[in-house]
């Protein structure tokens, strides 16, 4: 007797409730995605991408700006336009600090605060019992916990490289962010835990793990530091790369510069925010440097770590930066050996002090500068792409680009296309720069 196998997968999934995720922000809360949908997956749900016909939207915010209230709302109606019985949960850093203005956005069902974040799966109705609601069931509490944690599952990604949560919360306080009072103090996951998690995503084929955290420079659990968890994630077989994501600059000790330098796997990669290169600014952000700290210590990184990758967060418009205090941090940006910036302009946060600061720059103002900083990392990152030109790197291959050339990235985060009718994706090979252009280097595979 024949089987049509297409045939019976599709009806098997058809027969499947069917689940959206959606990710707003920052790379911790795309791991936490991931590890939701992970767990819905095992659950029953058939995942499909954003955007589809659905049965369940979960949708994981951020709170970092003041569109996050906008953004939810434009989301939640474009869901309900093609899926009108989508049952809609909320989850991450806004449903933590506006869970109120959320009770009152139409269409959603279910708003999870931060406290029970993970256990999201839990509150769901069963499966095939989803319904809309007359008002939204709300779980939230001002207080999140304080200990070490674990994560069940492992992420599911589609991509070569996987995201792998290691800590949370933040106790530096700086005066712009609201992330302390939406993520909670600072805390670790477990190591064991988060070995687990590294070997299951290494047996499903990431070869890439990207440290999350939103300081993850602080983490410290079972008596180890994030030096003496990556020593451990090296083992790991399978696990060909680790690359740390943003890391505050006085949480980065010498012996980390050092092993980046010597190790095969630690990419030659730093993310070091840097926000304003005006020490008043600095001093009023709450950051802990001064300008001449920041800097000596990008210069020492450079200098112990060969053709290192560097980047960094600038912030424009914060109260009080006037045209001199911007020329400061255009000129320390320009001086600095960056490949790269992310240019974000100031969010005034309820709660935050700086919210309660006057002296704004004029949106006039700010937007010029945000331009000015964007043509300038332009012109960095060109420049950090050219130096790559005659040098063999390592690439780790991910897909075709609209241009038809597989691409990928280095460990130094250049992003680098070639032409071939071979399948590279999710492997590694040696590749010779052989150009340049903005946001990406050209090379041809090296002769074995």
């Amino acid at each position: 007797m024949c089987t049509d196998l297409s045939y019976n997968v599709a009806t098997m999934q058809a027969a499947q409730p069917r689940a959206s995720l959606h990710t707003i922000g920052c790379r911790l809360n795309q791991a936490e995605t991931a590890l939701l949908a992970d767990r819905l997956r095992r659950d029953g749900y058939h995942l499909v991408e954003f955007g589809q016909p659905t049965d369940l939207l979960v949708l994981n915010t951020c709170s970092v700006t003041e569109h996050a209230e906008t953004d939810c709302r434009h989301l939640v109606r474009r869901t309900l336009r093609h899926s009108p019985h989508a049952f809609v949960a909320v989850t991450g850093c806004y449903a933590q600090t506006g869970a109120e203005a959320l009770r009152h956005v139409p269409g959603l069902d279910l708003i999870v605060g931060a406290q029970y974040k993970m256990s999201l799966p839990d509150y769901l109705p069963a499966p095939r019992a989803l319904r809309k609601q007359p008002a939204p069931q709300v779980m939230h509490t001002r207080k999140i916990d304080r200990e070490d944690f674990v994560l069940a599952g492992a992420g599911d990604y589609q991509s070569t490289r996987a995201n792998l949560k290691v800590q949370d919360g933040c106790d530096f306080m700086c005066s712009f962010c609201i992330i302390p009072f939406a993520r909670g103090h600072e805390r670790s996951r477990r190591p064991e835990d988060v070995l687990r998690e590294a070997e299951e995503l290494a047996s499903r084929g990431h070869r890439e793990l990207v440290l999350t955290g939103v300081n993850v420079g602080r983490y410290a659990s079972g008596g180890l530091s994030l030096l003496d968890l990556i020593h451990r994630l090296e083992r790991i077989a399978g696990v060909e790369r680790i690359r740390i994501s943003s890391i505050e600059p006085t949480t980065i000790p010498d012996a980390l510069l050092d092993h980046m330098a010597d190790s095969q796997k630690l990419c030659r990669y730093l993310h070091v925010p840097l926000q304003s290169g005006d020490d008043e600014i600095l001093r009023v952000m709450r950051r802990r440097y001064s300008v001449r700290d920041y800097a000596a210590f990008i210069e020492k990184a450079a200098h112990r770590i060969p053709n290192l990758g560097l980047g960094t967060d600038l912030m424009v418009g914060f109260p009080g930066e006037g045209e001199r205090q911007f020329a400061n941090t255009l000129s320390l940006a320009a001086e600095l050996p960056f490949g790269y910036f992310h240019v974000f302009s100031f969010s005034s946060r309820p709660g935050t002090a700086a919210a309660r600061m006057g002296n704004a720059p004029r949106p006039a103002a700010v937007k010029a500068r945000s331009r000015t900083l964007a043509q300038l990392s332009r012109a960095k990152r060109l420049a950090f792409y050219q130096g790559q030109i005659g040098r063999t790197v390592k690439v780790l291959f991910e897909s075709r680009d609209s241009d038809g050339l597989w691409t990928g990235l280095t460990g130094n985060f250049v992003r680098v296309g070639l032409a071939t009718s071979s399948d590279l994706a999710n492997t590694v090979h040696d590749v010779v720069v052989t150009g340049a252009m903005d946001g990406l280097a050209v090379g041809q595979l090296a002769a074995c």
